[in-house]
């Protein structure tokens, strides 16, 4: 069955019982419809051509129509163009090259004496122009942006956007023109103009010149707005022309920002609409949002940009959730800007912690952690942890993070940031980055005067709750280090309460923890080591550490290797007599530094605090990249961006930074120990030891090591490794005169760690400067980076700077490498691929 028209297809369409039947029913008219064409019918053509675009709008092929839908688009009959071009934009794209044929039948439109043929033709140009039309047409357009008619004004200025886009480099053919829109008084031709002007500016900032001298004309027209009374043709919700006020108020964001006369011009409107505009409804809100925007972007009034974080917190008691979320992540932005500002919505920012919406609760917490100072960490601390209480898991690791970092930053002494950790331990001790616990330990070796009292603390809350585990560790760490001050002077309960106790129930304590269901591998190691350290204090009884000779004889046959070897090292200890004590004795107070900076939700930076030197991050945190003239911050981040374009979204870069400080000499109690076991310390790099997997590797020396590496202090040296393997190295790169070779080292009780040293040496005569090292690894692993030593190379020298790789057990190591340097004045820049390591090196086996 044929149908003549357009509305019997409808009905034939709408009578189908199936999917299959409807299907059959379009084959059969598209059948129809191209034989139609074969036969030239002009008088069904126009029939056709609604016909088949209405098929293409159900999804089927429609593409024969196109050469059809240019036959009637050179129709003289006005119906036949509309239909035509309709077809025309639904049907072509930039892309095709039948849109070739199209450009001269715009152009005659262009040219129409027929205000609404000429609208066709800029609505089809509007939408389908390619880079090639555009420069075809462009001087058809500029001639129409001087029409005596608004409504091709309009719609011209609509097109010039479209030129502008495709063809940036004769943007400055429409400047005159754009200018001379700005004074119109027709509200559509206004706002066509201001987003081409826009435009115009957003391509090129030397039009910002161009266009800031008409910044009085906006001011008056926006008054005009703001002022005027009820206009029925432009009202919404009794706001004249919202849409124009925002146009404009982004304009002036644009033309203010960096200029101090332009923002003078404005700052008295701007202070006007904020004053006058209705914020009951969503009308009134989007316009002071817009206000707030660019009266922080401008160079504006102290007053006026208080006043603007004002509206902003007058947002937050919104009920609309849209709403403040937006003021929440503004405030997020600006709260550097004028903090106290913002601080005076503190309580505001806090309510919302207790909003429903997860989305708020977090942009609510990223701004509390920013408003942190030394005069509010008390306040903002203890609401952070009476949130992280009943906050969801999500958020307990940001938490926690952010919440020792304050604590580091703005304790007001250290009593107060022990208990601080302390209670961030209890809260959420199964949340806590491996950082934050090394930082509090070191924080209570440097304390001398408050380690009964952590320690007190510490033992109170293991006896209540052993299954958090960050707080097992430090209480394992803490109570084995200094357990003779425990026993000596009791728990301390509170200010005038002391408890005796007996080093039979500090060691309860520790086994229970052992035994218990939440135990872990780490957990059991920490724990053999605090008994044994424990066992070898005066305050211990001989039957107690009998006890603990005989609880490390029953691990010496655990089927965990590292449990095994320390159980077997440390039972050794127990037949040295007097030296175990000096093997066993307080470790000095590891080097303060800094908690690494870390990135701990949707891509936030936590704390201000800079990566120490020497660190290598955990598994789980992802460093921020230190630049080699030791920017970070913006710099840092526009720098990883830099490599994720290079490398690619699945590459995780790394980046050079200044050289590291050498380990501090080792203590004559460690030259005993290692003396025992046949071994001399290397004067090379330092290896890395079996140290827990939860700390990052470090040296094992008796002062720069984290608190876990105590513990391993034997069992780094055991007697089943008496010397290091032989090392590879592997030429990565050797161009220029600059030679680069990558060593790997593995543990066979660490697989998928592999520690790389890369080595930098000059081949030929000159030096090489201004090294730049980046690397880049695949999406599944993980990398780190200490600082380069020099980012000078001298000839007969050798520089170098080591890399952690974290990948899968048995997957190869792939490195993406980025060199830049300079030789005799000539840069250089290189990018290699890097995959020379051998086979199985993540399992261990090096």
């Amino acid at each position: 069955m044929v149908y003549h028209n357009l509305k019997a297809l409808i009905k034939g369409i709408r009578g189908c019982k199936t999917v299959a039947d409807e299907r059959a029913l379009i084959q059969q008219e598209s059948a129809a419809i191209r034989a139609s064409f074969r036969e030239e019918d002009s008088y069904q053509r126009h029939n056709n051509v609604a016909k088949l675009l209405y098929i293409h709008m159900l999804g089927s092929p429609a593409h024969f129509g196109q050469i059809e839908c240019l036959k009637l688009v050179a129709s003289p009959r006005f119906s036949d163009k509309r239909l035509g071009y309709l077809g025309i934009m639904l049907l072509l794209d930039e892309n095709q090259e039948v849109l070739t044929l199209v450009t001269n039948s715009l152009k005659n439109d262009m040219n129409h004496s027929n205000m609404y043929a000429v609208g066709l033709a800029l609505c089809t140009f509007a939408n389908i122009a390619s880079e090639e039309m555009s420069r075809d047409l462009a001087n058809e357009i500029e001639k129409l942006l001087g029409s005596s008619n608004t409504y091709i004004r309009k719609k011209s200025a609509l097109c010039a956007l479209r030129v502008v886009k495709k063809v940036p480099d004769i943007a400055d053919h429409f400047i005159s023109k754009a200018k001379s829109l700005l004074t119109d008084r027709n509200h559509g031709v206004l706002l066509t103009a201001i987003t081409l002007v826009t435009e115009l500016c957003a391509i090129d900032e030397n039009n910002l010149n161009e266009f800031r001298s008409a910044v009085p004309l906006l001011v008056r027209n926006l008054k005009s707005l703001v002022t005027t009374g009820y206009s029925p043709e432009h009202d919404v919700s009794g706001i004249t022309d919202p849409f124009l006020q925002v146009k404009i108020l982004r304009l002036l964001r644009i033309l203010g920002k960096g200029d101090a006369q332009a923002s003078e011009t404005m700052n008295d409107i701007l202070a006007q609409v904020a004053t006058n505009t209705d914020g009951s409804k969503n009308v009134g809100n989007s316009i002071l949002y817009e206000t707030v925007l660019t009266v922080l972007d401008i160079e504006a009034d102290t007053g006026l940009r208080v006043m603007a974080i004002n509206i902003l917190g007058k947002f937050l008691t919104n009920r609309d959730n849209n709403i403040r979320y937006v003021a929440l992540n503004t405030l997020n932005k600006v709260v550097t800007m004028d903090t106290n500002a913002v601080q005076r919505h503190c309580n505001t920012i806090l309510d919302c912690l207790r909003d429903g919406d997860i989305s708020i609760r977090r942009r609510a917490l990223e701004l509390s952690y920013a408003l942190i100072n030394e005069t509010n960490v008390r306040i903002l601390v203890r609401e952070l942890l009476v949130f992280l209480e009943v906050a969801d898991d999500e958020f307990k690791y940001g938490m926690t993070t952010q919440i020792s970092l304050a604590a580091e930053r703005f304790a007001p002494n250290k009593r107060w940031h022990i208990d601080t950790v302390l209670r961030t331990l209890k809260l959420a001790g199964n949340f806590v980055r491996e950082e934050i616990l090394s930082a509090f330990i070191r924080l209570v070796a440097h304390t001398p005067e408050l380690q009964a009292y952590t320690a007190s603390k510490l033992y109170l809350a293991l006896k209540a709750d052993i299954s958090q585990e960050s707080l097992t560790l430090a209480a394992t760490w803490i109570l084995g280090e200094y357990s003779d001050i425990l026993l000596e002077g009791g728990v301390i309960v509170d200010e005038q309460t002391t408890q005796p106790v007996k080093d039979s129930e500090l060691i309860d304590l520790l086994i229970s923890c052992l035994d218990s269901p939440y135990s872990n591998y780490l957990i059991r190691q920490f724990v053999l080591a605090a008994l044994t350290k424990i066992s070898a204090r005066a305050t211990t009884s001989r039957p107690e550490q009998d006890r603990v000779a005989e609880l490390l004889a029953k691990y010496t046959t655990s089927p965990e290797l590292e449990l095994q070897q320390r159980a077997v090292e440390f039972a050794s200890l127990f037949t040295l007599g007097e030296m175990r004590s000096g093997v066993l004795e307080q470790m000095p107070a590891p080097e303060l530094k800094a908690t690494v900076m870390g990135v701990v939700s949707e891509k936030k930076p936590v704390g201000s605090t800079k990566a120490t030197e020497g660190d290598l991050l955990g598994d789980d945190i992802a460093a921020t990249p230190t630049i080699a003239n030791g920017q970070t911050g913006a710099s840092a981040q526009s720098n990883q961006d830099l490599l994720a374009e290079i490398f690619g979204s699945s590459s995780t870069p790394a980046a050079p930074s200044t050289s590291t400080s050498p380990p501090p000499p080792q203590k004559q109690g460690i030259q005993d120990i290692l003396g025992l076991f046949d071994s001399t310390p290397s004067t090379g790099p330092p290896a890395t030891p079996s140290v827990p997997p939860s700390f990052p590797p470090t040296p094992a020396t008796a002062t720069a090591a984290p608190p876990s590496s105590a513990f391993n202090l034997v069992s780094a040296q055991a007697p089943a490794t008496p010397s290091a393997p032989k090392l590879t190295a592997y030429t990565a790169y050797e161009k220029n005169g600059l030679k680069i070779t990558l060593t790997p080292q593995t543990s066979p009780t660490k697989p998928g760690i592999v520690m790389i040293l890369a080595r930098f040496q000059v081949t030929g005569g000159s030096a090489a400067t201004g090294i730049t090292f980046q690397a880049a690894v695949p999406k599944s692993q993980q990398l780190q980076m200490l600082p380069m030593s020099n980012s000078t190379v001298n000839p007969g020298a050798t520089e170098t700077q080591q890399m952690r790789v974290a990948a899968p057990v048995g997957s190869a190591v792939r490195l993406r490498l980025r060199i830049g340097y300079t030789v005799d004045g000539t840069p250089y820049q290189e990018q290699v691929d890097f995959s020379g390591f051998p086979a199985g090196l993540t399992s261990g086996s090096s």
